[in-house]
């Protein structure tokens, strides 16, 4: 006969269980959303269109009923490999643009800070590191189990685009590490190069806090990124789906 002290215990764990459960549903919804709303709110900026969250609901509703986001996004200038793009003051959790690995199916976007709650909504741009398409070390930073999973299947010669405001660059890798926590030099400039470098916890599939970091570093094209093809918003829309659902 089951001993009755151990009927509270049992419903403290489901208790406990279900609160867990809750905040993890929580987390991810509010950062597929915010994911959406970004991606959404940076084309139709690149339109050259006010955006807002009634335009956005109203875009999301039409897609669910059949309707097609058709236009296409007119390319931003990109900017030639000699000239960089001007500097601004950066606020905390200011976007940044939207980053794309296309041969891993990844794309987020990309947000000032690398605090938890960045993290936990976006990729995160290290500050102090140079922006995208300036002479430096573009530094981004991302969950292994959200953006960054991925990144376990990452190869030299992927390419990673960085699409900004001020234009799209190409990236191409070139190796991958795996460092210790506390070693900072992965974020240093290579002299007169425009380099990039992703940040994520390893091993990818470690129970609790990973004890080290999984590194890739990447160099600039000389090849313009509007050279090598340009999304629309409706194979973005799909994209977009297809992160949702997975």
């Amino acid at each position: 006969m089951r001993r009755a002290w151990l009927l509270p215990i049992e419903w403290l764990f489901l208790l406990g269980g279900l609160i867990a459960l809750d905040v993890y549903i929580w987390i991810n919804a509010s950062s597929v959303a915010y994911q959406a709303y970004q991606d959404w709110t940076f084309d139709e900026t690149m339109r050259g269109l006010k955006p807002s969250v009634r335009g956005f609901v109203a875009d999301e509703i039409y897609w669910l009923f059949g309707g097609s986001k058709g236009k296409s996004v007119a390319p931003a200038e990109d900017l030639s490999p000699q000239r960089s793009p001007a500097q601004r003051p950066l606020m905390p959790a200011m976007l940044i643009g939207r980053m794309r690995i296309p041969r891993l199916s990844v794309m987020a976007m990309v947000r000032e800070g690398a605090d938890g709650s960045t993290l936990e909504r976006a990729v995160g741009h290290i500050p102090g590191t140079a922006l995208p398409g300036a002479t430096g070390n573009v530094a981004l930073a991302g969950h292994r189990d959200t953006f960054f999973r991925p990144l376990r299947n990452i190869r030299k010669n992927d390419t990673i685009e960085l699409e900004t405001a001020n234009g799209t660059y190409r990236y191409v890798v070139e190796s991958t590490e795996i460092v210790g926590p506390r070693d900072v030099s992965v974020l240093a400039a290579a002299e007169n190069q425009k380099t990039l470098t992703l940040v994520t916890c390893y091993p990818f599939y470690y129970i609790g806090s990973a004890p080290k970091r999984f590194v890739v570093r990447a160099v600039q094209s000389a090849v313009p990124a509007s050279l090598v093809g340009h999304v629309t918003p409706a194979e973005l829309s799909k994209q977009r789906r297809r992160r949702q659902g997975s």
